[in-house]
C-alpha cells in the first residue's frame, strides 16, 4: 500500500471535493459558483498532493505552455462568470496537460473487473 503524508491525504481530499463539485456543476446546467468551488479546489488539491514546486513545474514546462494558458484561462473565465465557455477551455487545456496519462489510466480501468470487461468488448477494444 502507498503510504500518504498528512499533506498529500488533505491533497487528496481537495481534489475529490473539487471534481464532485465540477461535475454537479456541471449537472446543475454550468452552475458558476460550484465550478469555481470545484477549480479552486482542485487545483489547490494537485499543489497539496505534488507539492508546490513540482505543480509549477509540471504547468509551466516550455511544451506544456499552450495547454496551460488554456487551463489556466478557462478557470479564471469561470470565475469571471461565464462558466460554459471556460469548461470548454479547460477541458481542452486538460486534455493536452494530462493526455500522457490517459494510457495509464486505460490501462487501469482494464485491470477493474466490470469495466475490464467493457473496455475489452471487440468494438471498443484497440487490435493488437
Amino acid at each position: 500500500m502507498i503510504s500518504l503524508t498528512d499533506t498529500q491525504k488533505i491533497g487528496m481530499g481537495l481534489t475529490g471535493f473539487g471534481v464532485f463539485f465540477l461535475f454537479f456543476g456541471m449537472i446543475l446546467f454550468f452552475d458558476k459558483a460550484l465550478l469555481a468551488i470545484g477549480n479552486v479546489l482542485f487545483v489547490a488539491g494537485l499543489a497539496f498532493v505534488i507539492g508546490l514546486e513540482r505543480t509549477f513545474r509540471f504547468f509551466f514546462q516550455k511544451h506544456k505552455m499552450k495547454a496551460t494558458v488554456f487551463f489556466l484561462g478557462g478557470v479564471l473565465i469561470v470565475l469571471i462568470g461565464w462558466p460554459l465557455i471556460g469548461m470548454i477551455l479547460e477541458m481542452y487545456g486538460f486534455f493536452l496537460l494530462f493526455r500522457g496519462f490517459f494510457p495509464v489510466v486505460v490501462g487501469f480501468i482494464r485491470r477493474v473487473p466490470v469495466l475490464g470487461y467493457l473496455l475489452n468488448l471487440p468494438g471498443i477494444s484497440s487490435p493488437t
